[in-house]
Formats: C-alpha cells, sequence, structure tokens
C-alpha cells in the first residue's frame, strides 16, 4: 500500500503532482526509483507534446566567475512571461550561465551533452526534459556568449530578464564597465567598431544611400559625396565606439574610453525573444490541442 510519505517524498524529488506521484507508486508498488523514472518516461511524452509550442518568452541571464575574468550569457525560452517568473525557472537560467562559465560548451548541442552542475548525473538535457515536464510548458535553452577577459568582464540585466549586456574590457574599471553595459542595453550597437562591420554590409547601406540620393534628384557625382558624409551616421547608429553616450549625448563613446583609459574587446546583448516569430492561437484551439 501507497503511503501518503512516500506520495511527499516522490513530488518532492519530482516536483510532479500528487495524483500523478501516488498513480506511478501504486504502479510500481512503492518502488521509488521506477517510479521516478517513469515520471520521467512520461515527462518526456508530455514535453514532446509541447515541443511543437513557440517559446519565445522566458528569461536572458549572465553569470561573472568569482574572479571577473570569465562571463557567460544566456537565452532560455518558454511559453509564457508567467514562467519567465517562476522561481524554479529563475535558478535554472541561472545555472545555465553558471555551467557555460564553468564547463566551456563550444555550442548549445555541447551544452545539452554535458553533465548538468544543478543535477550531477544528469545531463543538461535531461535536466531541462525535466522541467518542461514539472513546470508544464515547452523550454529551449536557445543561445549563449560566454567571455574570457585579460581584464574584467562586467554584466548588466534590464527589465527583470528581458535584456542582458555582457562586457569584456582589456582595460578599464568596474564603473566604467557599467557604464558601457548600460549603453549596449539601451542603444543596440550591432558592432564594436567601423572594422568589424562586414564590408558587405557597408556596400549594401552605400547602395541604398546612393539610391536615396539619387531619387532626391541629385546628380552621381555628387551623391557619391553625399553618402560618405551619410555613412558616418551610419557607422554611428550600429558601432559602440560610434556612438552618442548615452549619459552624455556631447561625448561619443570613444572619448568616454579615451578619457577613462579604457578598452572594450567584445560584447553581447541578448533580448528576451528577439527575433522569434510567436505563433498566434485561440484560446478554443490551444485547449484542443491540449487534449489531442
Amino acid at each position: 500500500m501507497v503511503t501518503a510519505s512516500q506520495v511527499k517524498d516522490l513530488r518532492e524529488k519530482t516536483g510532479a503532482g500528487m495524483m500523478d506521484c501516488k498513480k506511478v507508486l501504486t504502479e510500481t508498488d512503492g518502488d521509488m526509483e521506477k517510479a521516478i523514472e517513469l515520471l520521467r518516461e512520461r515527462g518526456i511524452a508530455k514535453a514532446a507534446k509541447k515541443s511543437g509550442r513557440v517559446a519565445a518568452e522566458g528569461l536572458v541571464e549572465a553569470f561573472i566567475s568569482e574572479d571577473g575574468k570569465i562571463g557567460a550569457i544566456v537565452e532560455v525560452n518558454s511559453e509564457t512571461d508567467f514562467v519567465g517568473k517562476n522561481e524554479e525557472f529563475k535558478t535554472f537560467v541561472m545555472n545555465i550561465a553558471k555551467q557555460v562559465v564553468e564547463k566551456d560548451p563550444k555550442d548549445v548541442e555541447e551544452l545539452l551533452a554535458q553533465e548538468s552542475i544543478e543535477v550531477p548525473g544528469k545531463t543538461v538535457k535531461e535536466v531541462l526534459v525535466d522541467k518542461i515536464a514539472t513546470i508544464g510548458e515547452n523550454m529551449n535553452i536557445r543561445r549563449f556568449a560566454r567571455f574570457e577577459s585579460e581584464g574584467l568582464v562586467e554584466k548588466y540585466i534590464h527589465g527583470d530578464g528581458k535584456i542582458a549586456v555582457l562586457v569584456n574590457m582589456k582595460k578599464g574599471n568596474s564603473e566604467v564597465a557599467k557604464d558601457i553595459c548600460m549603453q549596449i542595453a539601451a542603444a543596440r550597437p550591432e558592432f564594436l567598431n567601423e572594422a568589424s562591420v562586414p564590408a558587405e554590409r557597408v556596400e549594401k547601406e552605400k547602395e541604398i544611400l546612393k539610391a536615396q540620393t539619387m531619387n532626391e534628384g541629385k546628380p552621381e557625382a555628387i551623391a557619391e559625396k553625399i553618402v560618405q558624409g551619410r555613412i558616418g551616421k551610419f557607422f554611428s547608429e550600429i558601432c559602440l565606439v560610434d556612438q552618442d553616450f548615452v549619459k552624455d549625448p556631447n561625448m561619443k563613446v570613444s572619448q568616454l574610453l579615451k578619457e577613462k583609459d579604457a578598452e572594450v574587446v567584445e560584447f553581447a546583448r541578448f533580448e528576451k525573444g528577439e527575433g522569434i516569430e510567436k505563433k498566434e492561437e485561440n484560446f478554443a484551439e490551444e485547449v484542443m490541442n491540449q487534449l489531442k
């Protein structure tokens, strides 16, 4: 006979519902290990049903090693914003960031195959599947970036996990690094400087600017000169060091770095769900899909 304490114990170990725990314990004659395995198997099946649903919410998070030399930024998606506020989910995301710092996976596939630091003995993928089963939504480890620094790594999280920034500074202190993080969060630079912008991107922009100028009725020779002037504005929008400093628009970021004797090596800016096309479903259809 299954006891209440067994059900309680299984719930604490798996996070599954009380009735689910009672059912599998009955089926396995109270064998805890078999019951856990059965819940996992059913959790995987449950997760598979949910895998077709779009996970575009969730959290972005960052973690930095104690010595400030290694940092990671991650995005883990869920289906609803509600799950993004779930403490278990938040802990999972932070542990993924720690995993990236400590274990240095080369990509998401390798990360998923690694032994989890959160649950030793299981892979990150197995822990993810368990979370999908217990939390009840499709989830996805979408991307990460990891920096090792000669100087320091700094982070900034905005909007309760909506935007995360990680910056690698070769020179400079934590104060200027934090300012740079906030700059990146607010001004959304795509590249560090002009040299890091792909040549084809620059040429494409020049073509667009030239067409715009010609459409304004300017002769081609003059249009070329105007394009050279306007391309500077393009760089000032997409290159970090060429942007106006958000705290003092009269100063460029490059000037700030020079004044503070600081140097940015690289940065990453993750915004939750950016680039993911959300699937719209009506509520009735959603309910019917859950029942399939």
